[in-house]
């Protein structure tokens, strides 16, 4: 029976890459000269270091539009509050979402399985498997999985005959 999952996945190299050019890019920037200014790696979430409010919407600025660049897709971070700091800095964390977690995979099951087509969702850990007779009906579904513009993003992978 053919099938596919549906899996919200980063590329955690890509985040890397995104992250090094733009701490590359705000060392020779002129508005950050002696600047606090940094990104940390926090146990899959990250957090930015800044002089002050101003200086913090430009990092976060910064690394939106490099990891646009990269392929991200900004549905995948969840900004925190910009908070002070020690050292008369803020800082602002910041959730790398990964995995469908059990509300949202139910509430995409749901939207599937209301489209009243002859496949069969079901959830299996942080991803969602959808199988089916045709291949036909998959691809229908991929398309308007697609349509709903949901809140994290969504991968379609092992697709299988």
């Amino acid at each position: 029976m053919p099938s596919f999952d549906i899996v919200s996945e980063l590329d955690r190299q890509e985040l890397k890459n995104a992250v090094d050019q733009v701490l590359r890019e705000v060392k020779q920037r002129y508005d950050f000269k002696g600047s606090k200014s940094e990104i940390k790696d926090d146990n899959g979430s990250l957090v930015f270091v800044s002089d002050d409010d101003f200086k913090m919407k430009a990092l976060i600025d910064i690394f939106q539009s490099k990891a646009v660049k990269r392929g991200l897709d900004l549905k995948s971070f969840d900004y925190g509050k910009v908070e002070a700091a020690a050292g008369d800095t803020v800082r602002c964390a910041v959730k790398v979402v990964e995995g469908i977690d059990k509300e949202k995979a139910k509430d995409l099951v749901k939207k599937i399985k209301d489209l009243k087509m002859k496949v069969q969702p079901s959830i299996q850990d942080e991803q969602v498997r959808i199988t089916g007779k045709k291949r036909d009906d998959l691809q229908e579904v991929i398309t308007a999985v697609k349509d709903f513009d949901y809140v994290i993003p969504l991968q379609f992978v092992n697709f299988r005959d």
